[in-house]
């Protein structure tokens, strides 16, 4: 999976109360400050450290165009996307390794 453009990213809270959608072209880096609690104002004050969804695209153009999209989706729309590649809601964080 390395090599790509570009990544769009879904975080939440420990409870899932909370969505986080970003763009990055480093994926597992991004990931990675969001969980030591820096970078973002928003995901650190609202505890969004678990990754639940990503997507590889091309170009990063791409990635901003798609997370440009999903932040215009309605919450359930992005529960339903999340829940497609990941029933169990788990933190996908390991599976990222390697991904910059």
């Amino acid at each position: 999976m390395r090599g790509y453009g570009g990544y769009i990213y879904i975080m939440s809270n420990r409870k899932r109360t909370v969505l986080y959608t970003g763009v990055s072209s480093s994926l597992y880096s991004r990931v990675s400050q969001h969980k030591w609690g820096v970078g973002s104002a928003f995901t650190s004050r609202y505890k969004c450290y678990d990754l639940l969804y990503f997507e590889t695209f091309g170009s990063i153009n791409e990635a901003i165009y798609r997370e440009k999209q999903l932040k215009h989706w309605k919450r359930e729309w992005k529960w339903n996307l999340i829940a497609e590649k990941n029933p169990g809601l788990v933190d996908l964080y390991e599976e990222i390794r390697g991904y910059d």
